[in-house]
């Protein structure tokens, strides 16, 4: 059963097409791209929501991804074009969980996660600077 059956509001959602090289002899999109997809979708959710990314890695602060996931449901084919929705699933105070959905049309293709810590240039962890946390987690529902 799909993890995220419902994409929520606060998503962001990005258009891909599958590229040949991304494809194998049956152009089937291989595994890797999937994530590959989850960080073009988690870059345009940063610049959405007015996060400079650059601009915190000059201030020092990185978002590594320590775990990642990615559930496989159905194949994505050259030159279909998906969409890829990210979302914030939980924001700690040195942390975030991502969530992700790539569909063609309505035919849900893959879900997953990424989880990130936010560190300064010698891997600590810190926390959330306060504009960043908000920006982060605008929409999401008042815990």
């Amino acid at each position: 059963m799909p993890r995220f059956a419902i994409v929520p509001d606060h998503a962001v959602t990005i258009a891909v097409r599958v590229r040949y090289f991304e494809t194998d002899k049956m152009q089937v999109a291989h595994h890797a791209n999937y994530l590959v997809w989850f960080e073009e979708a988690r870059s345009a959710f940063c610049r959405i929501r007015g996060i400079d990314y650059p601009q915190m890695e000059r201030d020092g602060l990185f978002l590594p991804i320590v775990e990642a996931h990615c559930r496989y449901i159905a194949p994505a084919r050259y030159d279909e074009l998906l969409s890829v929705s990210v979302f914030v699933l939980e924001c700690a105070r040195r942390s975030v969980r991502f969530g992700y959905v790539i569909q063609r049309d309505e035919t849900l293709l893959a879900e997953g996660e990424t989880y990130q810590i936010l560190v300064d240039g010698n891997g600590r962890p810190r926390s959330w600077p306060e504009e960043l946390a908000a920006r982060m987690t605008l929409g999401l529902p008042a815990t």
